[in-house]
């Protein structure tokens, strides 16, 4: 036992990378809505790019350390305290046994997707090669559910006590640059490539996906976030095989309003592929909330695989910058 869940907050799940390979059974893949924010969380702890991390959406939790531990938030700002102190995004932090993360409302907030990342990560069972919570068939995480109240996350290891001063002083002072795109940075335009079906929208309405704004509807989650503008039409009614789907795609279904496929999206899709979106700004729609309105901006698969493979060179950077803490971390890890 090492964190007690004083409050679960709105919809916090553990997630990974996902459980890939699945899918022909009708197995969801899941996990995490940001995959920027994720990698950054584990690397600022000095974690494997892919352990698990805790995923928070709009109202954090309230979470009671038993145990020390070594942390880091990134992703939405909503407010982060230990006990009464406040803390930043983006940086290490050490939270000593007894103390409580929680998270003030009221307060200035950006975003809708906090992570939470902790050294060693959490002991939780593997399910099917993932940890990642799937709400639907209640597989991986924590019982395969969300947090309740009064829940306890166990954890792979502490640190002792006597080495708490020296581990304090050295996350404290170290300082890292934190380079363009790393951090949570929100912006409204995203980037698509082409879909397979495409060409088979109207003239009218492909202009009208590339020029014009979309309102994120309430009816969005971690499924889908369906879209409200000006609705989509194909040139001529037509009938497809279903797919395995993809996470970023933009199904058009017969009333014409655009759905993005997320994380938790079905294994299989039938209706006509507009486009999708590329893995870099994956993350900037992950942090839009219901109400706010996007657009789509064309671009190139040179271009999308240029910008996730600066942004993972940028990563590796930042790992360099840690090295030397991350070395201390595990000198003075104790596993369970």
């Amino acid at each position: 036992m090492s964190i007690l869940v004083q409050k679960p907050g709105l919809l916090s799940t553990f997630q990974d990378g996902g459980r890939w390979g699945y899918q022909s059974l009708g197995v969801n893949v899941s996990g995490i809505m940001d995959p920027s924010a994720f990698r950054l969380a584990n690397i600022l702890v000095g974690n494997d790019a892919q352990q698990t991390c805790l995923e928070m959406t709009v109202l954090g939790a309230s979470l009671l350390f038993e145990h020390h531990a070594c942390i880091a938030l990134t992703g939405a700002f909503l407010n982060p305290h230990i006990d009464d102190s406040p803390i930043q995004n983006n940086r290490a932090y050490f939270i000593k046994a007894g103390q409580t993360l929680h998270f003030k409302t009221g307060a200035t907030t950006t975003g809708a997707r906090t992570y939470l990342a902790v050294f060693g990560g959490f002991n939780l069972p593997n399910v099917m090669h993932s940890h990642s919570t799937d709400l639907k068939s209640k597989l991986g995480g924590l019982n395969g559910q969300a947090l309740k109240k009064q829940d306890r996350i166990p954890l792979n290891g502490t640190f002792a006590d006597t080495h708490i001063p020296l581990l304090k002083e050295r996350i404290n002072s170290q300082r890292i640059y934190l380079s363009s795109g790393l951090g949570l940075q929100k912006r409204s335009s995203i980037r698509v490539l082409t879909g397979v079906h495409f060409d088979l929208f109207s003239p009218e309405s492909q202009q009208q996906f590339l020029h014009q704004s979309f309102t994120i509807s309430p009816q969005s989650d971690r499924m889908g976030y369906r879209l409200q503008g000006q609705t989509l039409n194909l040139t001529k009614p037509l009938q497809i095989f279903s797919e395995p789907s993809n996470f970023g795609t933009i199904q058009v279904p017969p009333d014409g309003n655009p759905i993005i496929l997320m994380a938790d999206r079905q294994s299989t899709g039938g209706y006509p592929k507009i486009a999708n979106v590329i893995t870099a700004d994956l993350g900037y729609l992950a942090q839009s909330l219901p109400g706010e309105q996007i657009h789509f901006t064309l671009t190139t698969l040179e271009e999308a695989q240029q910008s996730w493979f600066e942004r993972l060179k940028r990563f590796e950077q930042l790992k360099q910058q840690l090295h030397d803490t991350v070395k201390t971390l595990h000198q003075y890890f104790s596993h369970f």
